[in-house]
């Protein structure tokens, strides 16, 4: 197992809070994602680190996000009650694409929301699973006074 792998399971078992710092520190050792890694089916998760978001999308019965191409995401696969996924596309007004972009000084494969202003950008833990960065004005917590990203994680189907 490696050691970004090894790292990930860690994070993602954690039962009590995790610092930021502790995931950014992580999030510099991965390698950005690219558009064609992305495309397929992935089950979605959280690292809790008391952004106000945290939370959000279990109240959504939030499944994951699947890529169909650069210009076919669905961002908000979620459950119905029957067990049944289906595309949120209320929760944050509509669907999404892919796209190369710049964040924190690395190009990475991000997810632009169609109708939010809100990017979520990928890296690499291995060949099934990447950690995500909800970035943009729609997902900054500003509450403690300097903003904060919400963390995310996605796995592979």
């Amino acid at each position: 197992m490696s050691d970004a792998r090894e790292t990930f399971a860690e994070l993602k078992e954690r039962t009590g809070t995790i610092s930021d710092a502790e995931l950014d520190e992580f999030w510099a050792t991965l390698q950005p994602a690219t558009i064609d890694f992305m495309i397929g089916e992935w089950k979605g998760g959280e690292f809790h680190t008391g952004h106000k978001a945290n939370g959000f999308m279990g109240r959504l019965n939030w499944f994951g996000k699947t890529f169909h191409s650069a210009t076919d995401a669905k961002p908000l696969v979620c459950l119905d009650a029957d067990g049944n996924k289906f595309s949120n596309t209320e929760a944050m007004k509509g669907e999404a694409s892919l796209w190369m972009e710049e964040f924190r000084g690395e190009v990475t494969a991000s997810m632009v929301y169609d109708g939010a202003p809100v990017h979520d950008h990928f890296k690499v833990v291995d060949e099934n699973a990447v950690v995500g960065i909800m970035n943009g004005k729609g997902a900054l917590d500003t509450s403690s006074g300097t903003p904060r990203h919400l963390y995310f994680y996605l796995e592979r189907v």
